[in-house]
């Protein structure tokens, strides 16, 4: 449990902070737990259920500071459309279904912690994760203008959303965008005159008065609604054997999709606010956050990308903010259900968006621009990506692009021949050297990869190629086994290749480097390079000097 350790070692200078994001984190929670409820088939105190008790426990066991978790759209949809086939309509079984279904979930989820699945996650890079928020910070715009306006967005992808907006700018409501409008502004003053004050409160407070007070409800201004207030009623869920296997299945769906969307923002956050995570960590806290939405008699849960949002831009610093967001909507869930029917949308639409305005990263842009025009393309794919097709699409869209440069990488690696440089020590590439000079008869070579099966052809080319460049005279090809930190068979297969076709020429190959590990690798599986002689150095200046030693001995023979 590292975020109960954590929690131990509380530094309570952190707590003011913690308290205003909690706070922050809860007044959007609440209206957006309802949403997501009704959205996957439940009643809307279903949401707050999935809200509460997920929370601590993620508080508990995750290694993410900033991360909150409940009910998103994605797991939502799935939870839905797994479940409605097979309630066949009863909604006391579409209950019992999302109970068990949500334990299920974390199962899977625990035991890939212990399979160490976790590690999944460390294909996201740097490049990645800084897309990714920028696109979650874009596609929460994107989608809360329709709230500000009063109407429903329902395109997909940037280009069409906002041109569907452009269409409806006719049907905006304008009480719902004074609403709005006017809630953007209090966030600004209530950050300003009021900083020891979560501002989303204020702002969820502020408008649900106008709205009571002005009758804005009757004139159209859209707002939570009636919900149901007290603990949820305990059942024990009751399931036909015959949809058990079905209830498995889609489990392992769900599973993966919700670690899928928990870990980027995790990471993101992670890499933001300068602190690690540990990806199997995760995976076991997201797995006990659904085992207490089960006990909960709540449905499926994973991260929150735009709660998340709030909190960071409040200040959130540990995972107290979290247990402060719990207590919060389980004291809502009490006693304020009431005051809750007068919230209206647009407020909430208001703090997403001033939320989301913090999460974009221009500068890191910039700096991967400068750094690598190939990996600015991905996180900017990456953005594109999270707006137009989702973010759990667009993670695997990017992850496989990132698969794709990292063997375009190593099976392309950099390929040098080395050589003196005078007032340096070691050894040096030749072509970043102009006055680098090499050694007659004698060529050293470096191969920047593991020599493995999809480079294999590769090494074995450029090998031949530098012997050939290096004339007739030549008599020792060393090979700098130093970055070679891995051969497969198939590597293992060319490098004989080359060996064979050296020793036609007359030339002898020489390792050097990782003599031990590669003496000790030959003769634990009784193999060779093709030469019982081959000569085998600590490193390339044994290799040289040894070579000096021998002209010089042939010389005066």
């Amino acid at each position: 449990m590292p975020g109960l350790v954590a929690l131990l070692n509380y530094d309570r200078r952190n707590l003011p902070h913690d308290l205003i994001a909690g706070l922050s984190v809860a007044a959007v929670a609440v209206r957006v737990a309802v949403a997501y409820a009704q959205l996957a088939g439940f009643r809307p105190e279903v949401g707050l259920y999935s809200s509460i008790l997920p929370l601590v426990a993620y508080a508990a066991f995750g290694t993410s500071r900033q991360v909150i978790v409940g009910p998103d759209s994605g797991t939502c949809a799935l939870v839905a459309a797994a479940l409605v086939p097979l309630a066949g309509g009863d909604p006391q079984l579409y209950l019992s279904l999302s109970i068990i279904l949500a334990f299920l979930t974390g199962l899977y989820c625990i035991v890939g912690s212990f399979l160490k699945l976790g590690s999944l996650a460390d294909f996201l890079s740097r490049s990645i994760l800084v897309g990714f928020l920028n696109g979650i910070a874009l596609s929460i715009i994107l989608g809360q203008i329709g709230k500000l306006m009063g109407f429903k967005v329902e395109a997909g992808g940037i280009i069409p959303r906002l041109l569907e907006v452009v269409s409806k700018l006719h049907l905006i409501h304008w009480p719902t965008l004074f609403v709005g409008v006017g809630s953007f502004f209090v966030l600004l003053l209530a950050g300003k005159f009021l900083p020891r004050i979560p501002s989303a409160l204020v702002v969820m407070v502020v408008a649900g008065a106008a709205v009571k007070l002005a009758g804005l409800d009757a004139l159209g201004v859209q707002t939570i609604g009636a919900v149901s207030g007290g603990w949820p009623r305990l059942i024990i869920p009751r399931v036909p054997s015959h949809l058990l296997p079905d209830l498995f299945a889609e489990a392992a769906g769900i599973a993966l999709v919700s670690f899928s969307s928990l870990m980027p923002p995790a990471r993101s956050f992670a890499t933001k606010n300068g602190y690690e995570i540990n990806g199997d960590r995760e995976l076991s806290a997201l797995g006990v956050a659904n085992l207490a939405s089960a006990f909960s008699q709540g449905f499926a849960v994973s991260a929150a990308d735009s709660r998340t949002a709030v909190g960071d831009a409040a200040g959130s610093k540990t995972q107290v903010t979290g247990l402060v967001a719990a207590l919060a909507i389980a004291t809502v869930l009490l006693f304020f259900t009431g005051p809750m029917r007068f919230v209206p949308t647009a407020a909430l639409g208001a703090v997403l968006i001033k939320a989301a305005l913090s999460l974009i990263d221009v500068r890191s842009l910039a700096t991967l621009l400068r750094i690598d025009w190939r990996e600015f393309a991905i996180s900017l794919l990456a953005t594109i990506g999270v707006v137009a097709v989702g973010a759990i699409q667009a993670i695997l869209v990017v992850v496989v692009l990132s698969i794709v440069r990292f063997v375009q990488v190593v099976s392309r690696p950099r390929v040098e021949v080395l050589g003196k440089v005078e007032d340096f020590d070691g050894f040096h590439a030749i072509e970043r050297h102009t006055a680098a000079s090499t050694i007659p008869g004698m060529l050293l070579f470096r191969f920047n990869a593991p020599i493995v099966f999809f480079n294999a052809p590769f090494f074995k080319e450029k090998a031949l190629a530098a012997a050939t460049g290096a004339g007739p005279g030549l008599k020792w090809f060393v090979m700098d086994m130093i970055p070679v930190t891995v051969i497969d068979a198939t590597g293992l297969f060319a490098v004989r290749e080359v060996v064979a076709a050296l020793r036609d020429r007359g030339v002898q190959f020489i390792e050097a480097g990782r003599m031990t590990e590669r003496q000790l690798w030959y003769n634990d599986r009784k193999l060779g390079l093709g030469e019982e002689n081959t000569k085998r150095f600590p490193n390339i200046e044994a290799a040289v000097d040894s070579y000096r030693e021998e002209t010089m001995s042939s010389r005066s023979r």
